[in-house]
């Protein structure tokens, strides 16, 4: 019998043990939103997708699609939803290796303020499943680099829902903002969730193979 959408996303992530490496045991993580990763409008990244380099030195765009309203917005999930804000992170846990992740995890990227697609028009009017970007990044995004002869790396996507009413605010001087290469390492995204009181609602990944080297 095949998996329903989000339980394939957990034994996805427990496959490549992105549970626990990433996202603990014991956060009992059930997703409620399915999102892709798309490069250049035209290269997509669901789950386990073995990209190269090339193909992931500009931000992507996020295509995501609330599959459970929340409490708060059952009773209207189509106005309430595109009121919703998510912060996104790219975190690479096999840092410089996934057989000596001594710097676990390296940030590649967070960006706050997204906005649901629900009710956005593109240019030619048809309606774009495009996030909004509402706020430049906090981290700048640092397309994956894996060091030659490491391996597969596994670049990670974890979507937070923000709370409820909040405009989440990241202060200045918080490592999320630290851009140099030094800066972005021994990081820990879901403990990042915890410490600004968000909801782990999606989780994605794709596959980066180092030159051998």
């Amino acid at each position: 019998m095949a998996l329903d959408p989000l339980s394939a996303v957990v034994t996805a992530l427990k496959r490549e043990s992105i549970i626990p490496d990433v996202i603990p045991e014991s956060a009992g993580f059930v997703p409620t939103v399915l999102f892709s990763v798309i490069y250049r409008g035209v290269t997509e990244a669901v789950l386990s997708t073995e990209l190269l380099r090339e193909d992931t030195l500009e931000e992507p765009e996020i295509n995501f699609t609330p599959m459970v309203a929340s409490d708060e917005s059952a009773g209207d999930s189509t106005s309430n939803r595109g009121e919703t804000s998510y912060t996104l992170v790219m975190t690479d846990p096999d840092a410089p290796s996934r057989a000596d992740p001594k710097y676990r995890q390296f940030r590649h990227w967070v960006i706050t303020g997204l906005k649901s697609p629900a009710t956005s028009q593109n240019s030619s009017g048809t309606a774009s499943l495009n996030a909004l970007k509402t706020r430049a990044s906090t981290t700048p995004y640092r397309p994956p680099g894996p060091p030659p002869g490491s391996g597969p790396h596994r670049y990670c996507f974890l979507l937070f829902q923000e709370p409820a009413g909040d405009s989440l605010s990241i202060p200045e001087g918080a490592k999320e903002y630290g851009a140099a290469l030094e800066e972005r390492r021994s990081w820990d995204a879901f403990e990042f969730g915890n410490q600004y009181g968000l909801k782990l609602v999606g989780a994605n990944y794709f596959i980066v193979k180092s030159v051998d080297g």
